[in-house]
């Protein structure tokens, strides 16, 4: 996961400052196919996301910026809202769905998804929140997982951006799970 300057990302990348998982670095090495990230309102922002290579391990990766989440079409924002929602109680799809210029089917898919995940996403941001705010009082439960998990990424991305640098909650989200939020190959 990188940021979504991609100015910036090809400097870090130039410079030898991205790492692979196997300690090596990674460099430039083209872009990956052209995909079109929605946005609210049913906008769509094409892009090429790029790519990198490991010089030990020689394995390719690509950069995705955490605006994105592996595997779907729409900006993290818009999912994020949607998400929020349903912590709050809605329990309208469809409103939400129109509101963000999605498909229904598409909306009720992350809030499934995000359903099956949320006891394993609230207690690693909770840990993580903790970890980033070692003076962070308990996290309060709320009236659904959906919402437990969603406050615990909240006081994850809140302690973070008192520490380290101010940034959107669902960014955060994306870059502590590696893009895997809702990932249905495996939980982040």
């Amino acid at each position: 996961m990188v940021g979504t300057d991609d100015v910036e990302v090809e400097r870090v990348l130039r410079a030898g400052l991205l790492g692979c998982d196997c300690g090596g670095e990674l460099r430039p090495w083209g872009r990956a196919s052209e995909r079109a990230l929605r946005d609210a309102g049913g906008g769509e922002d094409r892009r090429a996301p790029r790519r990198s290579r490991c010089s030990s391990c020689r394995r390719t990766h690509v950069l995705l910026p955490v605006d994105s989440l592996l595997r779907r079409r729409d900006a993290v924002g818009v999912i994020g809202a949607a998400l929020t929602a349903r912590a709050r109680g809605s329990s309208i799809v469809r409103v939400a769905a129109r509101v963000l210029g999605v498909p229904f089917a598409t909306v009720r898919g992350w809030l499934r998804r995000f359903a099956l995940v949320a006891d394993a996403l609230r207690a690693r941001f909770t840990v993580l929140a903790h970890e980033l705010d070692p003076l962070l009082g308990a996290i309060g439960a709320t009236s659904s997982a959906v919402g437990d998990a969603v406050e615990a990424i909240g006081r994850a991305a809140r302690a973070a951006a008192l520490r380290l640098d101010p940034g959107d909650a669902w960014q955060f989200a994306v870059a502590a799970t590696g893009g895997l939020l809702l990932c249905n190959t495996s939980c982040p």
